[in-house]
């Protein structure tokens, strides 16, 4: 796998026409989750926060920057890492989820296409390493150009960077699922998962929570093992 850095903005790419969702995706990713509502709080902040924007691209920026300046990133007492919009209005602060998922919340309710992404973030710099935890960030739709890349969480802990991640994903990352209120294939027993990144297990029909888990990633050299390759299927 080659891992390839997002760029939205600032590359010349020929558009003959707005892109078009289908009408799935749309109600997809428009509808609430069970902790992402679109309506009540979040869909009054976002009135505000839009108050005389008018493109969906302007309107996320907006949301965005309601986000970026209103979070903070802290991962003290508890109730974050739910991804609670409801958390998140009243705390003010979280981590990777609930700041996502308050962009998400505030954008549907604009009717801005938004979804959840999770995956697990990759030091920089460096060519293997352990994984501390999983990283997630979102992306929003708009005709102009398409699926738009967007890590708020980031932006937050590298602050000259706040332009960058709206619009932009690093190379620094990896991509494992997708969405919210997950439904697993075989179905589980138990209730539709917050998000999927770590390894659920169930006994019995019942969620079975202690489970040991370790994560860490090596770059390969390509060129090193396609000769690899070769020499060992030689005569």
């Amino acid at each position: 796998m080659v891992r390839h850095e997002r760029l939205t903005f600032g590359i010349a790419r020929p558009r003959l026409a707005d892109v078009q969702l289908k009408d799935r995706d749309r109600k997809e990713y428009l509808q609430p989750d069970r902790l992402v509502p679109v309506t009540g709080l979040p869909a009054e902040l976002a009135v505000k926060v839009t108050e005389g924007k008018n493109s969906p691209l302007d309107k996320a920026r907006a949301i965005y920057d309601y986000v970026f300046t209103t979070m903070r990133y802290d991962k003290t007492g508890t109730g974050w890492g739910h991804g609670d919009v409801l958390y998140a209005c009243d705390a003010k602060k979280g981590n990777c989820t609930d700041f996502h998922s308050l962009f998400i919340a505030m954008a549907r309710s604009q009717g801005i296409p938004a979804r959840f992404e999770i995956g697990f973030p990759l030091p920089p710099a460096r060519h293997s390493a352990e994984i501390a935890g999983y990283h997630c960030w979102a992306e929003f739709f708009e005709p102009k150009n398409g699926w738009v890349p967007m890590d708020i969480s980031e932006a937050w802990k590298h602050q000259e960077k706040r332009d960058y991640f709206f619009g932009a994903h690093d190379v620094n990352r990896v991509q494992f699922s997708m969405g919210r209120d997950l439904r697993l294939s075989p179905t589980q027993d138990g209730a539709p998962l917050n998000y999927f990144v770590y390894p659920y297990v169930e006994v019995s029909g019942k969620e079975y929570p202690n489970v040991s888990l370790a994560f860490s990633f090596a770059d390969v050299d390509a060129g090193t093992a396609a000769a690899k390759q070769v020499a060992s299927s030689g005569p």
